[in-house]
């Protein structure tokens, strides 16, 4: 091709390719550029560079590099995607942050990692770094990135989410059942109690280190030979796959109604060991036709060369949401909201608080939570409580507990009846949190102080002021006073401290425009706050009741104060401890 018929630089790319060959011509033994930059139809300019690695120290189990290295580099067009390397070879093949046997992982998180301002220099230097990890052997293939399958996401747009939760799959071969949740979400089970699509789960003999594919002839070509050696001239390290898999293909489509899609999921070995790497497929609908009429008229133990199935037939591999507990690390992890997984918790009052409350501690992992509020949500709620349009004319307990089981299919969700849920069953519960500034709810909560009790009980509340202020008196199993007792204990304290005049408010009466009447007529006054103020005081005492319930020997008594960042100046936390914790 003339140079007058390529396609142009980008202004970025010019800049980057003016800024490699000043590096070349100042470091000609360790940078040459061997072969020209050519844009792309994709618009990426593609260049080859050579480095001189000969000088990189090597450990035993690091990256054999020879004394030069030549790389294919990628330019994108524009500044928000890094320059790639890759290689066109496979000597390193297999090798942790090498994607689909050819492509270097340079950039883990290219959002933080990746610096325009850099420039070539800034790409240069991360691939240098990545040559020396690799040749002394300190990348861990435990944590690369989707190493099982050639280090790449599968995923095509249109496809639903595959959700799995249940460990396995025992067997190399194995019938699922995907169960529709909703059009863009299915959830994979083991379990014969459920109607689905059914699915086989096929456990493969080793890695796809160059992915999987998206046709399903080149597929079947990958499941009998990994590695690609044929075209290296070696013989594959694996035993034939695709009949064992078509069998189990074959035998699911012909029990699924015709005109459906073919689903498939693959449990793939991690090189590190540990638990298989789960991709989920799906075939058109047009595919799955005809494999169930091969099975109606051959069988399923058919003998298909996968070198006579048409190339164009698509694999569209699925999102695949791998939530097995073996492989899942919480986000939430070693944070103080840890102390409600698995926990059983009682809110008593889902208004402005305990609203905001219960759905932090859902998505904390509790096991159980019972909500207790028979008020009416009105339309004038929504302004500061976690409530919606469609919530009117409800009770909060019953909207509420809709809510918490649409955000976890593992937490089980009770509305007690009435002013309080029965106290037997309360006294069982982990926490108590009582939300509602309620005399007698707090002096129903006293009798439980000579009670047998397993419950720690939180009273919550905020300032009528501002609604950016917060306090969660903590009442720990087995302790002396009782939570009216300790209220008046830590209220003497903080009033008679001129350093908490912050805090004077939550016990003292409202003065004049400290709450305000939201609606005319017999309309209950209430205090001033927002759902930012509510969501963000909540979010806070979650967090400091959490820290009371990872104190599983002896939790303390005592009193939180906290102040969000813009209320008022003074401490923006304090805790009190209750003058004493265990009864003697």
């Amino acid at each position: 091709m003339s140079r007058r018929n390529r396609a142009p630089l980008s202004a970025w790319q010019k800049h980057l390719v003016d800024e490699l060959r000043s590096l070349a011509r100042d470091h000609p033994r360790d940078v040459r550029i061997a072969q020209q930059p050519q844009v792309g139809t994709d618009g990426d300019a593609t260049l080859r560079l050579r480095l001189h690695t000969a000088d990189i120290p090597h450990r035993p189990g690091g990256l054999e590099l020879g004394d030069d290295e030549e790389f294919v580099v990628k330019i994108r067009p524009s500044l928000f995607a890094p320059p790639s390397a890759e290689v066109d070879h496979t000597r390193f093949l297999g090798f942790p942050h090498v994607l689909q046997g050819q492509r270097l992982c340079i950039y883990f998180d290219p959002s933080r990692e990746w610096q325009p301002t850099a420039g070539m220099a800034g790409f240069l230097s991360r691939l240098w770094d990545w040559l020396t990890d690799a040749a002394g052997g300190a990348f861990d293939p435990s944590t690369a990135m989707y190493h099982a399958v050639g280090g790449v996401l599968h995923h095509a747009d249109d496809t639903p989410t595959i959700v799995v939760r249940e460990p396995g799959p025992p067997k190399r071969q194995q019938i699922a059942r995907l169960v529709a949740r909703s059009p863009h979400r299915y959830d994979l089970t083991y379990s014969t109690d459920h109607d689905g699509h059914r699915t086989p789960v096929f456990t493969l003999a080793s890695d796809l280190p160059f992915g999987a594919a998206s046709t399903f002839a080149l597929f079947l070509t990958l499941l009998d030979d990994p590695r690609l050696d044929r075209a290296e001239g070696r013989p594959p390290q694996v035993a034939p796959q695709s009949p064992a898999f078509l069998t189990s293909l074959l035998a699911s489509a012909l029990r699924n109604p015709d005109g459906t899609e073919q689903y498939f999921v693959l449990a793939v070995p991690h090189p590190a060991g540990g638990p298989h790497h789960l991709l989920g497929g799906r075939l058109p609908a047009t595919t799955a036709d005809a494999l169930r009429h091969l099975a109606k008229k051959h069988g399923t133990a058919v003998n298909l060369d996968p070198g006579i199935i048409n190339a164009d037939i698509p694999i569209e591999w699925c999102n695949m949401s791998d939530e097995r507990r073996e492989v899942t690390t919480r986000r939430d992890d070693s944070r103080p909201v840890n102390g409600f997984q698995g926990k059983t918790v009682h809110i008593w009052g889902c208004g402005g608080l305990g609203s905001w409350l219960a759905e932090f501690i859902a998505r904390a992992g509790a096991g159980t939570i019972t909500v207790c509020d028979p008020g009416i949500i009105t339309g004038g709620l929504l302004v500061r409580q976690n409530y919606t349009e469609a919530d009117i004319g409800q009770t909060k307990a019953d909207a509420l507990a809709t809510r918490l089981r649409a955000i976890s299919d593992d937490l089980t969700v009770t509305v007690a009846e009435g002013s309080v849920p029965d106290s037997a069953v309360s006294l069982a519960a982990d926490l108590i949190i009582d939300a509602t500034v309620s005399h007698s709810i707090t002096t129903y909560l006293d009798t439980f102080a000579g009670e047998d009790r397993k419950a720690l009980i939180a009273q919550v509340a905020t300032d009528a002021r501002t609604g950016s202020l917060g306090i969660a008196n903590i009442c720990a199993p087995g302790a002396v006073c009782t939570p009216s007792e300790l209220d008046d204990q830590v209220g003497r304290s903080v009033v008679a401290d001129g350093g908490l005049e912050l805090y004077h408010p939550l016990w003292e009466d409202a003065a004049e425009g400290d709450e305000l009447i939201p609606t005319r007529g017999c309309s209950v006054p209430t205090f001033h706050g927002s759902a930012a103020d509510l969501a963000a005081v909540a979010a806070t005492l979650v967090n400091m009741i959490g820290l009371h319930l990872q104190q599983a020997e002896a939790p303390v008594s005592g009193t939180h104060l906290i102040a969000l960042p813009h209320a008022p100046a003074g401490p923006r936390h304090r805790f009190l401890p209750a003058a004493s914790n265990t009864r003697t």
